[in-house]
């Protein structure tokens, strides 16, 4: 019965985007034919959207900040969150109050939703083709040389697996950090899993908070690209401790 329960929220969930999707489509479809100039507008529309939805399912999110009085909203980050749901991308809507861009998996250009974002003012990457993968690096360095921040879930995907673990981080966010002197900023995103974890396809979902730890960001501005092992493996490290400290698993 619980299972049927957390399916059909999964699907009212589902459901529910495409409610406010709809309504902002007229608004997207004219502003995605200059999303250079309208990329703030996009951007304000993605973020509702996903709020929207999510408010009337009954899930809502919790934010917590390891060092806020440092924290500055003004400057670009590589913003690197762990990946364990579809409901990640709510949860830096919610957190970050600048514009940003998306750095995701190919596919989300299929998705009738995602895909006018990712058409638009995100970056779609095929990992299996090199050139996709040199174009999407080049796409995003220009980003962040426009003062843009940039989302790159670092694990690269979603755990295959139930419950889900930490995977070892690719090297590319870190590479854009060092290369452009912008700050790498770690979130944790701690127990979304537990309310809808990948698709929600398999376990179904259900209302709930999710909570998020912003920690303190990290400067790049000395570094070199030899040092982009050891500021990867720093930053792994560091968000494990905050994940296993959540989640007993």
């Amino acid at each position: 019965m619980i299972r049927i329960l957390r399916k059909i929220h999964t699907f009212l969930y589902l459901g529910a985007v495409l409610l406010f999707f709809i309504p902002f489509y007229p608004c997207l479809y004219f502003f995605t034919k200059d999303p250079k100039k309208y990329f703030n507008q996009i951007v304000f529309c993605r973020k509702w959207i996903s709020l929207f939805a999510t408010t009337l399912v009954g899930i809502r999110f919790h934010v917590e900040y390891e060092d806020e009085e440092n924290m500055d909203w003004s400057v670009p980050y590589v913003i690197c969150p762990n990946h364990t749901s579809i409901l990640d991308i709510t949860a830096l809507t919610y957190l970050c109050p600048q514009p940003f861009s998306f750095m995701g998996k190919v596919e989300l250009l299929k998705n009738p939703v995602t895909g006018i974002f990712f058409r638009s003012i995100d970056i779609a990457v095929d990992r299996k083709s090199k050139i996709s993968s040199f174009k999407a690096y080049k796409k995003a360095d220009e980003t962040l040389k426009e003062g843009k921040s940039l989302v790159i879930f670092p694990e690269g995907k979603i755990d295959d697996e139930y419950p889900p673990r930490m995977h070892e981080f690719k090297s590319g966010s870190f590479r854009l950090a060092i290369d452009n002197k912008v700050k790498i900023l770690p979130v944790v995103i701690k127990d979304v899993w537990r309310i809808l974890w990948d698709d929600g396809m398999k376990y179904g979902s259900r209302p709930g908070v999710v909570h998020i730890k912003i920690l303190k960001p990290i400067d790049t501005e000395t570094l070199t690209q030899e040092e982009f092992d050891e500021l990867q493996r720093y930053v792994y490290d560091k968000m494990r401790t905050h994940w296993l400290q959540s989640n007993s698993i």
